[in-house]
């Protein structure tokens, strides 16, 4: 008997999506701090907080290097970027951006050195609060295994190469037993593991496991990744530090994220799609989950008769 039983999410559970209430203001839809970019990686911070934005979230912070600024003001001057010296950042002022947010977004094109580490540890030591890990903080956890035992409550999103980093089987083998390995590395160290691959798993080592039907080969390309961890930033900033259940609402990211795949794909083929398609694709998506929304719901939102 399997210690879980495999659901999989239909345009119907576009119903999980959090409502928007009428009145509102920036902070009712939550902050993102996305601690990501490095030297010539600005566009994974891009792709992340603008995701994270386009998701729903009210404000959204990316922390990163002096260099990667200007590009990024330029690029998305919704957000605010506060920028460190990848020489000897300022770690008070990382602690205010920290407590600042509702939700932290960690590793999209951070790099892989001592200063990231630094930052990645001070995450990890802070007071709780929803956590996406991606791909560079992924590689720093796995070079420092001391590191994945403060991680419990975190959602992490490896692919293959980064999950055979993270738990020591070969590729290989967890492409064999993908929702095993989910399963098992998730209950092993309390986290919710996506595991990407052409049917993603969502796992917490409970007993439901979520196996995404969405998605393409076209979204393997560069920036993919670093759009899925942003868009789980803005679906968790909205729903608060209260999350009901956050393995549900982590596999209906997934299931979104897919969706866009799809959308573009459809549009452009599968070998032409790139992630800023996947950006473009998702409000497309969000309209058509506003259609299920309003079906179960007398009004998105949430007006009463005057």
């Amino acid at each position: 008997m399997s210690d879980y039983s495999v659901f999989s999410y239909t345009m119907r559970d576009l119903t999980l999506l959090p409502l928007r209430p009428a009145r509102s203001h920036k902070g009712t839809f939550g902050r993102v701090l996305c601690v990501c970019g490095s030297s010539g990686m600005s566009g994974a911070a891009y792709f992340a907080a603008k995701a994270a934005y386009r998701m729903g979230a009210g404000l959204v912070r990316i922390y990163t290097i002096q260099e990667n600024r200007a590009i990024l003001q330029t690029l998305i001057p919704e957000a605010i970027v506060t920028e460190y010296n990848e020489a000897s950042p300022n770690m008070e002022e990382f602690r205010l951006a920290l407590q600042w947010a509702d939700v932290w977004v960690v590793g999209c094109g951070l790099g892989v050195n001592t200063v990231s580490r630094t930052i990645l540890a001070e995450i990890l030591r802070a007071p709780k609060k929803p956590t996406i890990l991606d791909a560079d903080a992924l590689n720093l956890l796995a070079l420092n295994p001391s590191l994945l035992g403060r991680t419990q409550g975190a959602i992490l999103t490896p692919h293959a190469a980064e999950m055979s980093r993270l738990c020591g089987k070969s590729v290989e083998k967890i492409l064999e037993h993908p929702k095993r390995t989910a399963y098992e590395f998730a209950k092993q160290h309390g986290v919710i593991c996506v595991l990407k691959d052409h049917h993603t798993v969502v796992s917490d080592g409970g007993p439901r496991l979520y196996l995404n039907p969405t998605g393409n080969s076209g979204m393997a390309t560069g920036g993919a990744g670093d759009i899925l961890a942003g868009l789980l930033g803005g679906l968790f900033a909205q729903l608060g530090s209260s999350c009901p259940d956050p393995l549900s609402y982590t596999a209906l990211g997934v299931y979104l994220h897919g969706l866009c795949g799809d959308h573009a794909a459809q549009a452009l083929s599968e070998y032409a799609v790139m992630a800023r398609d996947l950006l473009d694709a998702l409000p497309k998506v969000l309209k058509q989950a506003e259609s299920f929304l309003s079906d179960s719901t007398e009004t998105l939102s949430e007006r009463t008769d005057p």
